[in-house]
């Protein structure tokens, strides 16, 4: 006997019935449409087609606005570029949905433009968006140190990163809208993202350290830093890392998220460079010395060209009274600041000398004990005692 064959399976007639159904009764419903409405129809078409001639006008406006000679960043910049990028699709869209309450369409018909519409509407956001975070991104970064090979890498990698998440987000709109239940693909796409995250957390740390400098600005290149226990000058600002080459001569390469974790000292932003001097003068200097001595110092900097931030007495040493003198310098050039310093050095020396005023030696006296435990005193405690060493110390 031989094996019977399985019958082939049964063609979907019925899909095949309805969507002629549909489309037959599209045509039917359109040609009725057309001949109870010609009037609507007609002033409809007009309104249309004068809402499209004023948003062809508005993006030819745009397109003005972000002509080359205007100042790359600037906001009506940005705003010219997100109308530019107004799509041709979008524009007929926003005319016939205009016009489709007034005109009559057929339900079906009505439900039709209703999808179109909110395809072009969630695409044309999604548009608009990624290029006014672009035009934003561009503002805070039109500065002309941030025109380097790190700003032009870095804008690169944020166009694709922009560009996943506002398309991402534009298609779950868009599918939610159409009634698609998008939780189970929200929570995908979430688990997804962590376990990238997770993967490449040391990478995606550094990338976000390398934004926040480019953003943040907390040094720029050829700015001279200080951090941890290193210094030098910025060479290079990577995605990565950051290079840093030291006043020693070598090239220091720290992770961009190691950098910032320390406190770091831009000494290129300051304005003015301060000198610190601690200036002790003899116990034994007379009182009226003594209150001279600040305003002896103010001039003696201001002849040197720097500033006295103080000039003051600062406290009782061991063996002087010490005298607080801070001195500023205009600018920030140590080429400056170092010779000012030498100088005034010299100064202070040689008008202390014409008053009279003595700096000591730092000094020390020792207390020795008799070996019956008396205490033997370093210098004479009696006239006659002192006349006695005196005699002594007298050569033969």
């Amino acid at each position: 006997m031989s094996a019977s064959k399985s019958p082939p399976p049964p063609t979907p007639i019925h899909a095949k019935v309805n969507v002629a159904a549909e489309l037959q009764d599209l045509w039917a419903s359109s040609l009725s449409w057309l001949q109870t409405y010609w009037l609507q129809i007609i002033i409809s078409a007009v309104i249309a087609v004068t809402i499209v001639s004023a948003l062809y006008a508005l993006r030819r406006l745009g397109a003005r606005l972000c002509r080359p000679d205007r100042m790359r960043g600037d906001w009506l910049t940005i705003l010219g570029r997100v109308v530019t990028k107004t799509t041709n699709y979008f524009i007929i869209m926003v005319a016939v949905k205009a016009v489709d309450g007034y005109a009559q369409t057929p339900p079906t018909l009505d439900r039709l433009v209703t999808f179109l519409f909110t395809l072009a509407a969630v695409l044309q956001g999604a548009i608009w968006a990624r290029e006014f975070i672009l035009g934003a991104i561009e503002h805070r970064t039109s500065a002309d140190h941030f025109r380097g090979e790190a700003i032009i890498n870095a804008m690169g990698l944020i166009r694709l990163l922009v560009s996943v998440v506002v398309f991402a987000v534009a298609v779950v709109v868009l599918l939610d809208n159409l009634g698609v239940n998008v939780t189970g693909l929200v929570a995908g796409l979430g688990v997804g993202g962590i376990a990238i995250g997770l993967a490449a957390q040391g990478i995606f740390a550094d990338l976000f350290a390398a934004l926040a400098i480019i953003f943040d600005r907390p040094f720029n290149k050829g700015d001279q830093i200080s951090f941890d226990n290193s210094s030098g000058t910025i060479e290079a600002i990577g995605l990565k890392s950051t290079r840093i080459r030291a006043y020693t001569g070598e090239l220091r390469i720290i992770a961009n998220k190691n950098l910032l974790d320390k406190e770091i000292l831009n000494v290129s932003g300051r304005d003015h460079i301060r000198l610190p001097f601690t200036i002790g003068v003899a116990y034994e200097t007379p009182p009226e010395t003594l209150a001279r001595i600040p305003g002896i110092l103010k001039e003696l900097v201001e002849a040197e060209g720097g500033v006295a931030a103080r000039a003051g007495f600062e406290s009782f040493g061991a063996s002087s009274l010490d005298f607080s003198l801070l001195v500023d310098v205009p600018g920030k050039d140590w080429g400056v600041a170092h010779p000012l310093r030498d100088r005034l050095l010299v100064s202070i020396m040689r008008r202390f000398a014409e008053e009279g005023i003595s700096i000591p030696y730092p000094t020390q006296t020792t207390f020795t004990a008799a070996p019956d435990g008396t205490l033997v005193m370093p210098y004479p405690t009696h006239p006659d005692e002192a006349a006695q060493i005196k005699v002594q110390e007298r050569p033969a």
